[in-house]
């Protein structure tokens, strides 16, 4: 990204304000236009996710094609994952929810890949044992929201390689070590371990093609911070026999303290809302969020708050206001002035501590069939 930009997003590091037109232009994608949307809204029997209706997913690359494919009786599955680095928050759900929603809507398989080995890789302070141990609590919040059993596969990628490697084998002779440092920016000290894990990122993109032995499309929700690791996947699709991923790329939730993106570690764990939080926590942190509101009552009342820069907002559109109606009355009601940003946390706080209670009880349902949703076997002999 030039150095005059005044943003920066990579896989490994978002920070400033984001202008996601010119990110989008950076990137070389696509907005997702209003017949897209309409295209979507049709084939899933009418309705819209909240996601895609308020513009939290505003980006993509060949999300058409994709979607004229299903319409004509042809197949596609869903792939997403986490690098496990810690507990995950409000933001990590993002990507998933809007894969739940998805699968829920045109019956489609789910592969999550739980990349604990990247970000062992990737972190130096991390164990290889604090990373099993974060994919497995991640991947139990990940099966939480709602996916189905029968149509969810994990690939957990240190006890999934057997299945991973042969087709990374394929992938990563075609992959140039130039390619990946053009895309990633790595330094002669970057270990080889990240080099190859773009290899391993690929292959659920073309697993079932290549366990069906037929062309099925893959569609990819992501942050758009993680859409390079993608176009080189996408670079290569083609030469190995399988379809271009197409994906759908998401704005960041904005932290709590007013920060360009939630962060998971160290004195930003103020900046998210943590899956893990004790209520006392998810209290103390919305109550002292950063807002789009006056310096006072009487000014606020008079002139209105600005919800576009307002993190409580922004939890509102993302997650915790679910129809259309309620989203619309919450916005009108704060640039009006008619809600106060006190009375506009006291309603969220009610609603993030009915989610996690909720969540938690879907949690430990997930982890009854966690363990065999994952995959250990290549699906032809090595």
């Amino acid at each position: 990204m030039p150095e005059t930009d005044p943003f920066v997003v990579t896989p490994y590091e978002v920070k400033g304000r984001i202008d996601y037109d010119r990110l989008r232009e950076l990137f070389g994608t696509q907005a997702i236009a209003p017949e897209l949307l309409d295209r979507i809204r049709a084939l899933a029997g009418g309705e819209l996710s909240p996601l895609l209706a308020r513009g939290i997913y505003y980006s993509h690359r060949d999300l058409g094609p994709l979607l004229e494919g299903f319409a004509a009786g042809r197949p596609f599955f869903l792939y997403s994952g986490r690098g496990p680095s810690g507990p995950l928050h409000t933001s990590h759900l993002v990507s998933f929810e809007l894969c739940r929603w998805l699968q829920a809507k045109f019956g489609v398989p789910m592969y999550v890949q739980i990349t604990d080995d990247e970000k062992f890789w990737a972190r130096s302070g991390l164990s290889r044992e604090e990373t099993a141990r974060w994919g497995l609590e991640n991947l139990y919040d990940i099966l939480a929201l709602g996916f189905d059993p029968k149509r969810t596969h994990v690939f957990f990628d240190s006890r999934s390689i057997a299945a991973l490697y042969p087709l990374a084998i394929r992938a990563a002779r075609r992959i140039t070590y130039s390619s990946v440092k053009a895309v990633f920016g790595f330094e002669p000290s970057t270990n080889i371990g990240l080099v190859f894990y773009t290899a391993l990122q690929t292959v659920p993109a073309f697993w079932p093609s290549w366990s069906e032995g037929r062309s099925i499309p893959c569609l990819i929700p992501c942050g758009i911070d993680q859409d390079p690791h993608f176009r080189l996947t996408r670079d290569i699709a083609e030469g190995m026999g399988y379809p271009k991923p197409a994906l759908v790329h998401s704005r960041m939730v904005p932290g709590l303290l007013g920060e360009a993106a939630m962060s998971t570690t160290g004195s930003a764990r103020d900046n998210a809302l943590f899956l893990n939080d004790p209520p006392k926590e998810i209290d103390r942190k919305v109550r002292n969020a950063f807002t789009g509101g006056r310096a006072t009552v009487e000014e606020q009342r008079r002139l209105g708050a600005t919800p576009e820069i307002c993190s409580v907002w922004a939890l509102w559109r993302s997650r915790f206001a679910p129809t259309e109606e309620e989203f619309g009355r919450i916005t009108a009601d704060c640039r009006s002035g008619a809600l106060l940003c006190g009375d506009c946390k006291s309603a969220l706080l009610e609603r993030v501590h009915g989610f996690l209670w909720r969540h938690a009880a879907a949690r430990e349902r997930a982890k009854t069939w966690a363990e065999s949703a994952i995959v250990t076997e290549a699906p032809h002999p090595v």
